[in-house]
Order: structure tokens, then C-alpha cells, then sequence
């Protein structure tokens, strides 16, 4: 009997369903707001940041830093994979990949930029900033948005410029304190046509090696030297390699953060202002942190009593610049006007 009252209780809710849906009630479908900017919202998205230096050195540690408040501000929904040590892919490779989309974020050094982009060659002037504060007002003024802005037209977008800190002359051979000193030694470069044209200035041996083949072609004696920051020349080693440093801050080692433009403004709006926002964040504690992180590793190399160390002073410095006056006189016409004209009023100040 109870058989036969729960077969007939599932036929008659079957019959009373299919009234309601053929003939019962039609319930229209109430408008719904579209918001371009929440779209994409419930997708999950995977950005591979790529660079070429220790995990343990400014950027490093900034682009470790970047990846987490990402995936804070977003819940999880972006998360940034960082890949250190060219892992993935050399410095000049990077750009290749970062406009297949193979790669999403990269953080080159500006010298490396300048290959694509020759008015980036600004930023390799010898002695071009006297001190951190140069730096953050050419990176935050007029000078920085002139070079975003021509990095454009090769379609990528600037995030931010990152510090790492001013480069230091190391080598094998003897001390150099003035010009002439470096005359007949070779030299790592990185591939800045201003840089090799410095060396070149000098009588010096400018030479072409990956930033991951600078311990290998220092500890063989391929070259004599190189030039590089503190955090670099420390975790890396160089300084176990070479027999004399030249403290001279000659050169900023500084970092473009650059995406693909278009892969960028694919992403929705919220999640581009949660990149730029967390950007923002790191960009300013690198900035607080580059110095004593640098300065951490200049104690460190003092103590080491592996190197001969010589601290260019001011008086120096004048003969230096004026013995490199040459490269002003060539690259001034490459950059440009408009941003020559930017670097001596900042000067001036």
C-alpha cells in the first residue's frame, strides 16, 4: 500500500511540474547591470615574472615581496610565479618573450633597456646622479615619464623604476684611482652602447658577457674587471674573484618593471589596479631598503679582506668626469633635446 501512494505522490508532482512549466507562470528575466570592469573576475590568472639576479639582492627580494601582495589583494585570483637567476631566460632574451607573452613581467636593468629603446641611454651617463636623491627625482619626474612614455611605442608598459644602487670598479690587476689607471684592462659590460663607449674613452677593454657568465669569465681571467653594485658584487661572489674595488658610484644600476601593454589591459581593472597598487607599495620600500641593503653588503666586503679598497673623492671625481666628457658630447645628440635638457636642469638643482 505504501508502494502505491509514493508512485502516485511522484506522479501527480510530475504532472503539477509540467503544468507550471508549459502553461504556469512565465517569470521575466529581471535586466542585469554589465560591468565591463568586474568582468573577469572569477578567472584565475598565472603571471611569470622573470629576472636574472640572487633572490638575496634588492630585486629579489622586491620581486618576492611584489608576488605576495598580489595575491593578497586579489584573494588569490592573480598570482605572480617569480623565476630569479635567468632561470627562464637571459636579460636580452626577456623582451622577446615578454612580447610573445611567454613571460609576463620582467625587471631589466635600464642599460639593458637602452638596447631596444637608445634614448634609455640616459641613464648610463657617467656620473650622471650624484646621490639617491637625483635618482628618485629623475625616476619620479619629467625623465621618467619621457622614457615610459617612449617605451611605449615598442609596446611595452612601464610599471615602475625600481633601485638597486650606484656601480663600483672592481678588478684583478692593480687599484685604479685616476683615468689612466684602467687603461689596457678588459672589462664586463653590460651591452649599453654608453658604457662600452666609457671604457672605450679610457683605453680601456669594454667586453660583452650575460650577467649569470660574469663569475665564470672573472674567476678564469677572461676579463680583469667588471663594474657593478654592492648587493651584485656580494652575492654573487665577484668579490672573492677580484683583488680591487674603486668605490666610485660612476654609474646608477637601476630596474625598468615592464608587461606587455596589451597582455596588461587585457586583465580587468581591478586586478590592474591591484598590480599597480602593490607595485607601488614595493617600489617604496625598495627605495628605503636599497641603500642599507647595499651598505649591508659594502661591511660585509670590507670584512672579507678580500679586496683592496680605494673611495673616489670629490676632487677625483672632477677628473674623472672630465676625462668622460667625450661620451656627453656623442650620446647628448642619440638621447635627445627634451631629455638632456631634463638631466641638466636636474643637475642644476
Amino acid at each position: 500500500m505504501k508502494g502505491l501512494i509514493t508512485i502516485c505522490s511522484f506522479l501527480l508532482v510530475g504532472i503539477l511540474t509540467a503544468y507550471y512549466i508549459g502553461f504556469g507562470f512565465q517569470e521575466q528575466p529581471k535586466p542585469r547591470a554589465i560591468d565591463k570592469e568586474l568582468e573577469g573576475l572569477n578567472e584565475k590568472y598565472l603571471l611569470r615574472f622573470s629576472h636574472v639576479v640572487a633572490e638575496n639582492t634588492p630585486k629579489g627580494l622586491a620581486a618576492s615581496m611584489f608576488a605576495q601582495l598580489v595575491r593578497e589583494k586579489t584573494d588569490g585570483w592573480v598570482e605572480v610565479q617569480v623565476f630569479p637567476n635567468a632561470m627562464l631566460y637571459e636579460a636580452q632574451d626577456e623582451f622577446d618573450a615578454l612580447m610573445r607573452n611567454d613571460i609576463h613581467i620582467i625587471a631589466p636593468a635600464l642599460s639593458e633597456v637602452s638596447v631596444l629603446d637608445r634614448k634609455w641611454l640616459v641613464m648610463d651617463l657617467p656620473y650622471v646622479f650624484q646621490n639617491e636623491q637625483m635618482v628618485e627625482a629623475a625616476f619620479n619626474g619629467r625623465i621618467g615619464e619621457l622614457l615610459f612614455e617612449s617605451i611605449g611605442d615598442y609596446g611595452l608598459h612601464g610599471i615602475a623604476f625600481w633601485d638597486n644602487g650606484f656601480k663600483q670598479f672592481t678588478n684583478n690587476i692593480r687599484p685604479v684611482v685616476e683615468p689612466e689607471d684602467i687603461k689596457g684592462l678588459s672589462v664586463r659590460v653590460m651591452p649599453s652602447e654608453a658604457l662600452v663607449d666609457t671604457y672605450r674613452v679610457l683605453d680601456a677593454k669594454p667586453r660583452l658577457f650575460s650577467f649569470n657568465e660574469v663569475y665564470n669569465v672573472l674567476s678564469t681571467g677572461i676579463v680583469d674587471g667588471t663594474e657593478n653594485t654592492l648587493s651584485n658584487i656580494y652575492s654573487k661572489g665577484f668579490y672573492r674573484q677580484q683583488k680591487y674595488m674603486t668605490v666610485s658610484n660612476h654609474n646608477y644600476l637601476g630596474y625598468a618593471v615592464l608587461m606587455n601593454s596589451n597582455f596588461f589591459h587585457t586583465l580587468p581593472v581591478d586586478y590592474q589596479n591591484s598590480i599597480i597598487e602593490a607595485m607601488n607599495e614595493v617600489t617604496m620600500w625598495l627605495r628605503e631598503h636599497s641603500k642599507v641593503i647595499n651598505d649591508e653588503m659594502l661591511y660585509r666586503i670590507e670584512n672579507s679582506g678580500q679586496l683592496e679598497i680605494h673611495y673616489q673623492t670629490e676632487s677625483e671625481k672632477k677628473i674623472w668626469r672630465q676625462a668622460l666628457k667625450p661620451i656627453y658630447d656623442k650620446y647628448g645628440q642619440i638621447i635627445g633635446d627634451e631629455l638632456m635638457k631634463e638631466v641638466i636642469k636636474l643637475q642644476g638643482k
